[in-house]
């Protein structure tokens, strides 16, 4: 089987078959395959797409690329989260808590951040003495006492996906449905899980801009779960502005604590118990309703958040961080953007708002660039809100002298009308079962 007949076939429109994509994939990942025929593949689809076939077949072949994670050791249906990324996206930090205090099995493996999109390993180390690497027997014996662990991704999972996908980012073809789910699904699937929730951004701060190509996203990654026997629900939420009010690491452990203790922002405290719910109906088979009161019930109660202390203490982290929120904010300054002018919000560019936090150092611009777990951005209006001029808007945490074009950056990011503006919808759609 020729790598140059696979290419050549998938170039003039046609499917590949199982065997197929599973010898291309197996070559690639062994290097038998060069990367400038994976590359002229990956054109191949990013012109011509795939069948929903090809797409499962694609993401299988991934998963049994490397390692797979054996969670069969943990009792009962382990339901995990993914987002495909987002400002000030804390949800895993929230929702996480909850659905263990439940007594549903949440064994998370996450990544750290790159660019203005923060990692939730990056965030949970703000905490000090949070352990994220953890031997798998150790990991699987927290699940199974506390019904939840978080730690870093394993090294050698999905290994064909990690090689196609910084060939993507030199091919200029990161953009195509069929090459995103199946790198997004891979992880998930080859991570263990049973049941899969999946929140996919929809908006300026987003991967996925419009709203068409998130519903399309979306469905092919519910298709694909479904294929593979994976239980999926997608959620298309609004990633047109930052989520809630505080980006940076330690920042948005802060807000989070404040979720669960009742006090947080509404758009996310709503997707929170949204996303929790629809965990809740997967990991336990109940209707929305039942899931929804258990949900509200934990967090009133505070039984979600004991069980976030619980898993910080069992990780070796300080718990006085989550009794007392306030310790997030020790950055050794803070500078405070006034508004120009009298009027109303009318969009916060959340990417602007990414970057400016990641030049102060809660992000990285390349891999091993030295995170700041103070550093962020905190706003104090969002859209939709009346402001007069001179108002707070924004406060920047940061240790050095800040440069102007970060301040420039986070003013810009505010736009203004003289008119009342709406707020958006927090979630567009919810897929529940796969489509045609």
């Amino acid at each position: 089987m020729r790598a140059v007949d696979i290419i050549q076939k998938k170039r003039d429109g046609h499917a590949l078959s199982k065997e197929e994509i599973e010898n291309f994939i197996s070559s690639y990942t062994k290097g038998t395959i060069p990367d400038y025929q994976a590359a002229a593949l990956l054109m191949a689809i990013y012109f011509q797409g795939m069948y929903e076939s090809e797409v499962s077949e694609l993401t299988k072949a991934m998963v049994h690329s490397g390692e797979t994670v054996d969670l069969s050791m943990i009792q009962g249906v382990k339901v995990d989260k993914h987002s495909t990324g987002g400002v000030g996206d804390k949800l895993t930090l929230t929702v996480l808590p909850i659905v263990a205090s439940l007594g549903i099995p949440v064994p998370k493996m996450s990544g750290r951040g790159l660019g203005h999109t923060g990692g939730t390993i990056d965030k949970l180390e703000a905490i000090p003495g949070y352990q994220t690497e953890l031997a798998t027997e150790q990991f699987i014996d927290l699940v199974n006492k506390n019904y939840m662990a978080v730690i870093g991704q394993s090294g050698n999972l999905t290994p064909a996906d990690k090689k196609l996908y910084a060939l993507r980012d030199v091919t200029a073809t990161v953009h195509s449905i069929p090459l995103i789910a199946s790198s997004v699904m891979s992880k998930k699937i080859a991570a263990g899980a049973d049941r899969i929730v999946l929140d996919v951004k929809c908006g300026a701060g987003a991967f996925m801009e419009n709203r068409e190509e998130a519903m399309t996203l979306a469905k092919t990654m519910v298709n694909i779960g479904h294929a593979l026997g994976r239980k999926t629900v997608a959620l298309i939420t609004n990633m047109d502005e930052p989520l809630g009010y505080y980006i940076g690491n330690g920042l948005e452990i802060k807000e989070a604590v404040d979720v669960l203790t009742g006090k947080g922002p509404e758009d996310l405290y709503e997707l929170t118990k949204t996303l929790a719910t629809y965990m809740v109906m997967l990991g336990k088979e109940m209707s929305q309703k039942e899931a929804e009161t258990l949900v509200t019930d934990a967090l009133l109660s505070g039984q979600a958040r004991n069980k976030l202390k619980e898993n910080v203490k069992s990780q070796g982290g300080d718990v006085r961080y989550i009794e007392n929120t306030e310790l997030f904010l020790q950055a050794k300054e803070q500078t405070t953007i006034t508004a120009p002018t009298d009027g109303y919000i009318r969009h916060i560019d959340p990417k602007m708002i990414g970057q400016g936090a990641m030049m102060v150092g809660a992000g990285r611009e390349k891999l091993g660039d030295t995170i700041d777990h103070e550093a962020g951005v905190q706003l104090h209006k969002k859209r939709g809100d009346w402001v007069e001029k001179g108002d707070k808007i924004a406060t920047i945490y940061h240790q050095k002298q800040l440069k102007k074009d970060v301040l420039t950056l986070v003013s810009q990011a505010f736009h203004w009308s003289n008119h009342p503006v709406s707020k958006k919808p927090y979630i567009y759609q919810v897929i529940t079962a796969p489509t045609e």
